[in-house]
């Protein structure tokens, strides 16, 4: 399975739609110059390619071991996740001062979709770290902050996030699990389940961030309290100490990312888990979407990453496979001359590279939005990272699904056998649409939070680019100026429904919003490659980005069409079907 990360493409987007230089100006980023990007792409891409990706099959065959509350993960994890450590990429955003890289946002987004669409399984658990990291510099205690920052930023310890417990999934006012004041911490316990690399065998201690009640919390969202609850407890010069009463009492078995640990984890059988409020007591859950939006945001990079990768196994077997006679061609011939495989490859990759772009806008909204100096540019920019954080987590890892599902047709009988990598892709894939918040979850906030509650401000705003794009003319003002007209159209339409009306249609608003932000993004790419080549820098990247273009208006544009019309006509019909409609009479 081999991986090659696209650093030319992300440095095209960071560049020419991304505005890096902008990026780099910005305080703190002074460093982030162009020759500095490319330099740490192209060293992230050796580690994403040599390391990463050869383990990929490697560790889908051999998966996890589970006894007496402990989990191995495979033979090559270890020394790989070793070498992650020394080479600083466990967390390259975070903070200098920690010991982190402090590479914008929008950078370390390309870094993340390297490593994810090498790895997906492995990947997880850095990334899940990172999300830790957030919360914990953004909300704790200098003490916290000085105990638990540094070996997380390093890598030395890795972090998760302990929200979902067996009566609560998505619903997390229905949270059980308790603290009670004990001295200078808290006794936590309760149950936890699916939390991702909750056990494992890579680092010397786990640090959870876990969602609990005080005594005296009120009931709902607004009594959650956020608790860091270490695997093993810190001394006071920062060693370990004695195991914490939290243990690992069982592993799912996945459909995918089998080499990935799913943990039902146990707080306090034995009395309570120690654990130590972060920030206020009833703000948990504020604090925790500090690490859910990292996340949701990086898990839309990993569908990217596993779309990526399943695009290129299947490039790479339609060049040699030879079967059939293609159109105009001889026998012999390999299967990537069929009109309907190059279809196929030509929408996974147009697809893939529009999600890549408006992924890498997002990641750059959120450098500006906590960077910049001027209040007007932060909020607006916060708005705007509001604004797609649902859409690159619904619509990209959705589109990694469809990708990937395509990649297995793309190889014939041979994709559903599971040496060719292509059936693992698509495994790997079907979990980016459920954790982090389903698909219908990501539209009902986009829809809900984003769009009714200021009145399509937001989205009016992202509409006013697309038109900036659409007038700015050349072959692909056609595609922005329709993909704004589509996303107008739908938002009207909804501010004039009803709330159960809008919310009903709420996924296929979602998918119009992604399909449209993608044609943006490859409207402003074929402008921007087509000013290159006006300047001599002609290139074969630069022409398949206006080939790429027109794939995306002919083939992929006009689903977004249909699920306008599917939201704002067919929405009445869902309604009114009863549950006993769709049962079977024995």
């Amino acid at each position: 399975m081999t991986y090659n990360a696209p650093v030319q493409d992300m440095i095209f987007v960071l560049e020419d739609l991304c505005d890096l230089e902008g990026v780099a100006a910005l305080p703190g980023l002074e460093d982030a110059t162009p020759d500095m990007v490319r330099a740490i792409l192209e060293e992230a891409a050796k580690y994403a390619g040599q390391v990463l990706a050869p383990m990929n099959r490697a560790g889908d065959l051999a998966g996890l071991k589970f006894a007496d509350g402990e989990v191995t993960t495979p033979a090559e994890w270890k020394p790989a996740y070793q070498t992650l450590v020394e080479m600083g990429w466990n967390s390259p955003a975070a903070d200098p001062e920690h010991g982190g890289m402090g590479l914008p946002q929008v950078v370390n987004a390309c870094v993340q979709e390297m490593f994810q669409g090498a790895n997906m399984a492995f990947q997880l658990c850095p990334m899940l770290t990172q999300g830790a990291i957030e919360a914990i510099e953004g909300y704790a205690s200098d003490d916290l902050k000085h105990a638990y920052l540094p070996k997380l930023v390093t890598g030395e310890w890795t972090g998760t996030m302990n929200l979902t417990e067996p009566q609560a999934g998505s619903d997390l006012a229905a949270v059980r699990s308790k603290a009670v004041p004990e001295g200078d911490h808290y006794l936590v316990s309760g149950q936890k389940i699916f939390i991702t690399y909750g056990e494992h065998d890579l680092a010397e201690n786990i640090v959870h961030l876990v969602l609990a009640r005080l005594p005296d919390a009120p009931s709902g969202v607004k009594g959650i309290s956020l608790f860091v609850v270490p695997k093993f407890l810190v001394n006071a010069d920062g060693s370990l100490g004695q195991r914490n009463d939290v243990r690992c009492v069982s592993i799912e078995h996945k459909l995918g990312i089998h080499a990935s640990p799913t943990c039902t984890l146990a707080f306090g059988d034995e009395g309570g888990a120690t654990g130590y409020l972060v920030g206020e007591p009833n703000r948990g859950l504020e604090y925790m979407f500090a690490m859910m939006n990292n996340a949701r945001l990086n898990v839309g990079i990993q569908g990217i990453g596993v779309s990526e990768h399943a695009t290129q196994t299947a490039v790479a077997y339609a060049m040699e496979r030879r079967q059939g006679k293609p159109a105009d061609g001889a026998n012999g011939e390999t299967i990537i001359g069929h009109p309907d495989v190059r279809r196929m490859l030509a929408v996974m990759r147009a697809r893939t590279d529009a999600a890549r772009g408006v992924a890498l806008r997002a990641a750059r909204s959120l450098d500006f939005a906590t960077r910049s100096e001027d209040a007007a540019l932060r909020a607006a920019h916060q708005r705007r990272v509001d604004l797609l954080i649902p859409i690159v987590k619904g619509w990209a890892t959705e589109m990694s699904v469809e990708t990937a599902s395509l990649g297995v047709q793309v190889h014939g009988g041979m994709g559903y056998v599971e040496e060719t990598g292509a059936a693992q892709h698509l495994r790997d894939a079907r979990i980016t649409t459920i954790y982090e918040g389903t698909t219908g979850i990501q539209a009902l906030d986009l829809v809900g939070r984003k769009i009714l509650r200021d009145g399509g401000a937001a989205a009016g705003e992202l509409v006013d680019e697309m038109r900036a794009t659409a007038n700015a003319g050349g072959e692909s003002a056609a595609l922005a100026s329709e993909a704004a007209d589509l996303i107008e159209e739908t938002v009207a339409w909804l501010l004039a429904q009803e709330p159960k009306t809008a919310l009903a249609s709420a996924s296929n608003v979602l998918e119009v919003f992604g399909l449209c932000a993608g044609a943006w993004v490859m409207a402003d790419a074929a402008r921007a490659a087509s000013a290159r080549i006006e300047a001599g820098q002609d290139s074969g990247h630069l022409r398949a980005k206006l080939r790429l273009a027109r794939v995306y208006a002919s083939h992929v544009l006009p689903r977004a069409r249909a699920c306008r019309d599917v939201a704002t006509a067919g929405t009445e019909a869902i309604l009114d079907l009863p549950a006993a409609d769709l049962l079977v009479e024995a």
